[in-house]
């Protein structure tokens, strides 16, 4: 069985229908989205419309949760957070209508399913938090202390942007990068392919696919984003203006 796992999407809608698409046509049977629908890109609502609409589980990641907290709360909970990155928490926020904000708000903090008799376990950050991180640099006594007592074949994360598959110890660590916004120089976005069969041991790589990137950027400019995104996408970086 031939899975994809997609995560980080941030608002970047052309990059998940070319997501889809590329990873239908490589014979993926299933997808499953580790969370981060929103911010940063200009489709917010639209991102979480296509997953709703293709049925795609997906979990919450901790942007979302932060897009929820100002929707219900306003810009207060927001905090003290830099002038750029409020603005564009603001702007999604108030670009999210009140059934995407029941749909964010509906969605789980993790999955733990089995597939193909394998045990899958999918979190945005860690199993510690979502906003812990998981690198390719993670040895096997950190994962176990991030693990606990558990110990599931697969292990998919997202959250740090950073694209990449190993083994570590019995278990297959997948962080998916991210399918909307990437920040290691290469403005391809990625996502995760895992092949898991009964009996066999599982084994997944990584997939860069091209998308309409001036779709997403064009956007940006007719919204109030900072207009530095624009480069951010162009180049595949993050927060380069930001700090």
């Amino acid at each position: 069985m031939l899975i994809a796992f997609l995560s980080d999407i941030h608002g970047n809608l052309p990059a998940l229908e070319a997501a889809v698409a590329d990873a239908k046509a490589r014979g993926a049977v299933q997808i499953f989205s580790a969370g981060d629908m929103t911010g940063y890109g200009p489709f917010p609502k639209e991102v979480c419309r296509l997953l709703r609409k293709l049925r795609i589980p997906t979990i919450i990641g901790n942007y979302d949760q932060k897009v929820i907290a100002v929707s219900k709360e306003g810009p207060s909970a927001a905090g003290r957070m830099k002038e750029k990155k409020r603005k564009i928490l603001l702007w999604t926020a108030a670009h999210l209508d009140a059934q995407t904000i029941r749909y964010l708000s509906s969605l789980p903090e993790h999955l733990a399913l089995k597939i193909e008799g394998h045990a899958l376990f999918i979190f945005h950050g860690s199993p510690v938090s979502m906003e812990d991180a998981i690198y390719p640099s993670m040895t096997r006594q950190g994962l176990e202390a991030k693990l606990g007592g558990t110990r599931p074949d697969i292990l998919v994360c997202g959250h740090t942007h950073i694209p990449f598959v190993k083994r570590i110890g019995s278990t297959l660590v997948v962080n998916c990068g991210s399918a909307g916004h990437p920040v290691d120089g290469d403005p391809r976005p990625a996502y995760a392919l895992v092949r898991a069969e009964q009996g066999k041991v599982p084994r997944g790589r990584i997939v860069r696919f091209a998308y309409d990137r001036n779709r997403t950027i064009t956007k940006i400019g007719k919204t109030s984003l900072p207009k530095g995104l624009r480069k951010d996408f162009s180049e595949g970086t993050k927060m380069r203006f930001l700090q």
